[in-house]
This record gives structure tokens, C-alpha cells and sequence, in this order.
């Protein structure tokens, strides 16, 4: 199993949308959602990915065709 942790960035269309509970049904991906801030005109959200490399890059690759921002980050998300 591979883990990744990223960094979406909601536009204001999206807001609204399940985005992440989708992928995690189109996918076989587990969500962690570590810290979010979503507000009625943006968002974001620190995530583990966890699965097959391959689920985890296509995950990626469908949420940013959706428009969702979406940047690698490192480091332990509760700590900072």
C-alpha cells in the first residue's frame, strides 16, 4: 500500500460538491482528512491517500480534471 499526502484546493464551484467522498467511492483510495478550512467561497484540505499507486494517481489526476488544485506536501499534517 502505497500513502501520499496532498493538498486540495477547492475553487468556489466545487465548494459545495462531495468531491472527496467520490473519489473515494470511484477509487480504491482511503481518505484521511487531516485539517480543513472551507469557507462559502473557497476551500482546502490536507489528505492522506492511501492505496495502489496506480488508484492514488488516478484519484489525482480526476480531481484535477474536476478543478480542484491539487499539491504534494510532506511532513506530519497534525504537527505542521
Amino acid at each position: 500500500m502505497a500513502r501520499k499526502q496532498v493538498l486540495f484546493t477547492f475553487p468556489r464551484e466545487l465548494i459545495r460538491e462531495p468531491v472527496i467522498h467520490n473519489l473515494s467511492h470511484n477509487f480504491k483510495v482511503v481518505t484521511n482528512i487531516r485539517r480543513a478550512d472551507v469557507a462559502e467561497d473557497r476551500g482546502w484540505v490536507m489528505l492522506e491517500l492511501e492505496g495502489d499507486t496506480r488508484e492514488i494517481d488516478n484519484a489525482i489526476a480526476w480531481a484535477k480534471a474536476r478543478g480542484v488544485r491539487v499539491d504534494s506536501i510532506g511532513g506530519d499534517l497534525v504537527e505542521g
